[in-house]
């Protein structure tokens, strides 16, 4: 009976969890908070009824591990992937590598305002399998939407279909991926032997479907207006285009983990060498070469140290959901589902729920369904169940008005975000749905 009430309890905070997260207020001290209740509600139970997740734990090996060992894991495996990440999105911006490719992609496509979209939603897409942080969004997006506004696509269409692209992108993206794996090892130990060279194909698969889905929705949605071409003035005053052999700087970073079996960092710095080398930014002395690097790293690190708080703190609730995972468990674990087809049915309904970082979303309040759906199905291959809990959340997060570069995108376009959500939210949805029955073809025979 007190499994009962802890877990009627822990459901309650939960959804005051996923209220507070669509309100959009601070999610680094909302999930340090959730962790910090789910934890003394865990220990509360365990007090009553001991529960095996604490088993041989004293109070304070709890705390340790909820508040020490979730951030200190997190940031020797992940935040050091965003660094780097974000690093080598600095190096693609300030080389000029990813503004020469989109005027190169202009000029192909001239004043035909669809066909012109089309590509600069397919090269953003490349763009962001490597770069990450909400710099290099912004600097790409002060690019492309002045472009397609002057080609007559309305502001709306224009937001969307640029964001849907950084979505579908980040679907193969290797540092979203090696965010996201962290957490499911969180719960699935087993899970750490998962790498992206395991979830490239289906990554690659998701990024196209992403794609397809956002540039239909875009042109669906596009009304004909007048239009001019852009190609020239596209191009800003003083700035060169990098030279064409540096443009495979792009996608270097997957290339060398796919192929060359490369530690993802090492791919980062070996990509941001060579395009710094082929445009020219390696000239000086020695100590310039070293203050540019330095540069452009610490650059990156403010790119991305928003999210950092966040990240440590989310750290912090995920390991708390181990311990409140057997009290939900007790109300819920009944009626989870345990076959390929009930649980892609089931994920591929409730990808909507990924938005508003809700419970569908790692990178929100779904830690703890994930981690009760996973211990109801101890078994289950990572192969088949990490891209389902992907797909319930890259597609919402990454088109959802609680996302930074999407809020900054809202006020740099004068958009509304009813404007947007009329297309984001669909897209989401489909892209979500279409990638679950896609995962059940290619693994649903493993389960």
């Amino acid at each position: 009976m007190s499994n009962v009430i802890i877990g009627i309890l822990l459901i309650a905070s939960f959804v005051f969890m996923v209220w507070y997260c669509m309100k959009g207020y601070n999610l680094m001290v909302g999930f340090f908070v959730m962790a910090t209740i789910w934890t003394i509600l865990a220990l509360i139970g365990n007090a009553i009824t001991p529960a095996a997740s604490m088993d041989g734990k004293s109070v304070m090996d709890v705390l340790e591990f909820v508040y020490a060992d979730g951030p200190a894991a997190y940031a020797s495996s992940i935040l050091v992937n965003v660094f780097f990440g974000a690093f080598f999105g600095r190096v693609l911006m300030d080389t000029g590598i990813a503004a020469t490719l989109i005027r190169k992609v202009v000029e192909l496509g001239g004043d035909r305002p669809r066909l012109t979209m089309s590509l600069l939603c397919i090269v953003t897409a490349i763009i962001f399998m490597s770069m990450t942080g909400i710099g290099p969004v912004i600097s790409i997006a002060v690019i492309v939407l002045p472009i397609l506004f002057s080609l007559g696509v309305e502001a709306p269409v224009a937001l969307f279909a640029f964001m849907g692209s950084i979505m579908a992108g980040i679907f193969a993206n290797m540092v979203n991926f090696k965010q996201y794996q962290e957490m499911y090892v969180g719960f699935a130990p087993a899970a750490k032997s998962y790498t992206y060279n395991d979830y490239f194909t289906i990554g690659m698969i998701g990024m196209i479907v992403g794609l397809v889905v956002v540039l239909v929705i875009a042109n669906l949605t596009m009304k004909k207006g007048k239009s001019h071409n852009w190609a020239i003035d596209s191009q800003p005053a003083g700035k060169e285009n990098a030279p064409w052999y540096s443009w495979i700087s792009v996608i270097l970073p997957v290339l060398g983990v796919v192929l060359l079996k490369l530690p993802i960092i090492l791919g980062f710095i070996l990509s941001g060498i060579y395009a710094m080398a082929t445009t020219g930014k390696l000239k000086g002395n020695y100590s310039e070469i070293c203050r540019r690097f330095a540069k452009l790293f610490t650059d990156g690190s403010i790119d991305v140290a928003p999210m950092i708080g966040f990240l440590l703190s989310l750290a912090m609730f995920n390991n708390a959901a181990t311990f409140a995972a057997p009290y939900f468990t007790a109300i819920i674990g009944n009626i989870v589902p345990t076959t390929a087809i009930a649980l892609t049915i089931v994920f591929a309904l409730l990808v909507p729920l990924g938005f508003f970082r809700g419970p569908m979303n790692w990178v929100g309040s779904g830690s703890a369904i994930f981690a009760v759906i996973l211990a109801a199905n101890p078994a289950i291959p990572v192969q088949f169940m990490y891209p389902l809990t992907a797909a319930t959340t890259v597609f919402p997060q990454h088109l959802d008005v609680t996302q930074s570069w999407v809020a900054w995108g809202f006020g740099y376009a004068k958009v509304s975000s009813r404007d947007f959500m009329k297309r984001s939210i669909p897209a989401g949805w489909i892209s979500g749905a279409i990638m679950c029955l896609i995962i059940f073809i290619m693994y649903g025979h493993l389960v």
